[in-house]
């Protein structure tokens, strides 16, 4: 018997044969492929960090010797040595004003007037009652006489009469009498001395209703105009506001907390102000105050500085930046403040042999590295170019302005180079 051969069987195991063997070759396309990025990779790898040394080069600036002033900065406001703010403890109507603006007043000089219509009705008013309370003390006393007199001729009379009269009641209603009649004298007499109070009461209003300069002085601020109302209830209202001289002024600054402990009394100082931007003004601290104030979470301590106004171009509250002049140094080596702050990259070694996934994966940092981060803090450490690679040496520094550093001890002198910033340069 012959078999039966079945085509579709035939074509269908050639067509998967086909397949496997696409599949196959695909998968060796892909493997070359990635294997060639790989080595590229590596490539990249192994000659940037060959060429990093060659393509590295440093900034550096000289060592000097100089003077070093150390300052300190501050803002503040400018303020009166004296300021004084008049009011009015009475109220009442303002009759007149009598000074402006930046007027000149002295001590006990008019500068406004209150109506006193009220105030003189009421003088008159105590001013009656004490002459009412003087009367009533006259006419108590005429009674103390009478009363005194009748009583010395009971007793008189008794006496002639072997006590038989007048009787013991009647002599003992004369002393009763007279006796009031002295409580009443010496009641009159407390009256007169209220009455007399009150009307001098009424007559101080009467005087505090002119309204005078407490000082020598100028006018700041004038906060009243006649018929205007002024209502004294719980506090005094200000009426003016006085500078006593502005040929004096203080100037009010806040130092901040990292900078409070180098300011002393009688330290020199120089100040500008918007209004003359091209001129410096000389202050002297007079008070560095050990109160502090926290502005939006910085700490501040006002100080204080005296500064001759003499010509009146400074006017109060101009808002000034101050430089403080804490300490000057002279004949100091010298060094840029940059230079404490370089640290010098740190070089990876060049491996003869290793895994190329090894040389792509990061790496932790080097020892080096790990000691550069540990230095103490009291001994810096600056770099200096030898064969053009940065060679660390320590130094001991002293006082710093910000851009330069004094150098108290090390192995640094005037014209070394030392290294600042890394300068990288690409092929």
């Amino acid at each position: 018997m012959k078999s039966k051969i079945d085509p579709n069987a035939d074509v269908a195991r050639i067509l998967e044969v086909d397949q496997h063997r696409g599949y196959a070759k695909w998968l060796r396309r892909w493997v070359v492929v990635a294997f060639l990025v790989i080595v590229a990779a590596a490539g990249v790898v192994i000659w940037r960090t060959s060429d990093k040394s060659d393509s590295t080069q440093f900034k550096t600036e000289e060592v000097k010797r100089g003077d070093l002033t150390v300052i300190v900065t501050a803002t503040g406001t400018l303020q009166p040595t004296n300021k004084v703010d008049v009011g009015s403890e009475l109220s009442g109507i303002v009759k007149t004003v009598e000074v402006d603006y930046n007027d000149r007043v002295k001590n006990g000089q008019v500068l406004a007037r209150l109506d006193t219509s009220k105030l003189e009705a009421q003088v008159t008013q105590s001013r009656a009652a004490l002459d009412s309370a003087k009367a009533k003390v006259l006419q108590v006393q005429a009674t103390v006489l009478e009363t005194r007199s009748k009583l010395t001729q009971f007793r008189k009379v008794r006496e002639l009469s072997n006590n038989k009269v007048p009787s013991q009641s009647e002599l003992d209603a004369a002393e009763a009498a007279n006796e009031r009649a002295k409580a009443d004298e010496a009641s009159a007499k407390a009256a007169v001395s209220q009455a007399q109070a009150t009307l001098e009461a009424n007559e101080t209003d009467l005087s505090k209703s002119v309204i005078r300069s407490p000082i020598n002085g100028i006018v700041l601020a004038r906060n009243v105009e006649p018929g205007q109302t002024v209502a004294a209830s719980f506090t005094a209202p200000v009426l003016f506001t006085l500078a006593e001289d502005l040929a004096q002024m203080d100037l009010h600054v806040n130092v901040d907390e990292a900078d409070v402990g180098k300011v002393r009394e009688g330290q020199r100082a120089s100040f500008s102000v918007a209004a003359y931007p091209n001129r410096t003004f000389e202050a002297r601290i007079t008070q560095a105050r050990y109160g502090s104030s926290t502005t939006s979470g910085v700490v501040t301590y006002e100080t204080v500085l005296k500064v001759n106004n003499s010509d009146l171009s400074l006017r109060p509250g101009m808002t000034a930046t101050a430089d403080i002049t804490v300490k000057k140094v002279e004949s100091a080596i010298l060094i840029p403040s940059a230079a404490l702050r370089f640290t010098p990259p740190v070089q990876e070694e060049k491996k003869t042999s290793g895994s190329l996934v090894s040389s792509l994966l990061p790496r932790p940092p080097s020892s080096k590295q790990r000691d550069d981060l540990t230095i103490n803090k009291q001994e810096q450490r600056v770099y200096v170019l030898k064969n053009n690679h940065p060679s660390p040496v320590s130094i001991t520094v002293g006082s710093t302005n910000g851009g330069l550093t004094e150098v108290v001890a090390g192995d640094i002198q005037p014209g070394m180079a030392v290294v600042v910033d890394v300068v990288t340069g690409g092929k």
